[in-house]
């Protein structure tokens, strides 16, 4: 599942000043937050959040998000299993674990057709909550979601936590989707280079408002425009001043100022680049 945050929940912080130009949320988790899909969207459309992407982390949550996707304009889907469910999978299935995975990942497949579902993930590597053991499993299921990606055309979100070299190695050895989103970006400014190159975009999330996150924002001042994203991860994730508060899809406009901030941007032409390149990205009318 997504990195929680430490604190326990305390009353949501206010809404920030409305942008004057609409963006996506390009990553949050509607099913994780407290109220109703009804008041998040009315929340984040109040300030300028017009589009929400909304993530699957295990076959149930997928399904959701599907499901939902479908009774909301303005919101889209993605589906998978996270790269730390896909050990867990493994681990509570009879009879050796690996088939019982494949079956659920054969589940997702068959959501990733659906046309409200716009990208598949968040798939990818995870070796900070994950150990060792894990690691096999979580290899095999992201080969198999960046297939599943292929084959339907949808772009692949990845999570990526300490397994920076792998994931781009894994992405290189089986051939990489036509779009690549690496949400909530936690490399560096040379991966950020690495990253342009082979032309993937990078989501941003309050991470890049941390004090500790320096390499976020020099990787965010290198990323090219037209490959960056944003995101709350949300209820993660919430950046500064609010952090430990809970996060949902009102506060983009505090995480796009910090990223703006660290590139020296004028906020309206970043937030325009960004709704560009999120309905590029997810292949979305704007």
């Amino acid at each position: 599942m997504p990195d929680r945050d430490s604190k326990k929940p305390t009353a949501p912080p206010p809404a920030p000043e409305p942008l004057r130009v609409a963006v996506a949320d390009s990553h949050t988790h509607l099913d994780m937050q407290s109220g109703s899909v009804a008041d998040a969207v009315a929340q984040a459309a109040a300030v300028g959040v017009d589009t929400l992407v909304q993530v699957g982390c295990d076959l149930a949550g997928s399904r959701w998000a599907a499901e939902t996707a479908a009774t909301w304009d303005r919101i889209w889907a993605t589906v998978a299993l996270h790269p730390n469910e896909a050990p867990r999978v493994a681990a509570r299935t009879s009879g050796g674990g690996r088939p019982g995975l494949d079956a659920e990942i054969d589940a997702i497949d068959a959501l990733a057709a659906l046309p409200q579902v716009l990208g598949v993930g968040e798939t990818g590597l995870d070796y900070f909550r994950t150990g060792p053991e894990g690691v096999e499993d979580q290899q095999h299921s992201f080969r198999r979601h960046i297939a599943i990606a292929k084959r339907h055309g949808k772009a692949l979100v990845i999570h990526d936590r300490d397994a920076h070299a792998d994931v781009l190695r894994i992405l290189a050895e089986e051939g990489a989707p036509s779009t690549v989103v690496f949400h909530c970006y936690s490399g560096d400014a040379e991966m950020a280079k690495v990253c342009a190159e082979r032309g993937y975009y990078m989501s941003f999330a309050g991470t890049v408002s941390y004090k500790s996150a320096q390499n976020l924002r020099d990787a965010v001042a290198v990323a090219p425009r037209e490959l960056l994203l944003v995101e709350t991860d949300a209820p993660f994730l919430t950046p500064v001043p609010h952090r430990g508060r809970p996060n949902a899809p009102y506060l983009i406009p505090v995480t796009l100022r910090a990223m703006a901030a660290a590139r020296g941007d004028d906020e309206d032409l970043l937030a325009a680049a960004i709704a560009a390149n999120t309905a590029r990205a997810f292949g979305y009318d704007t």
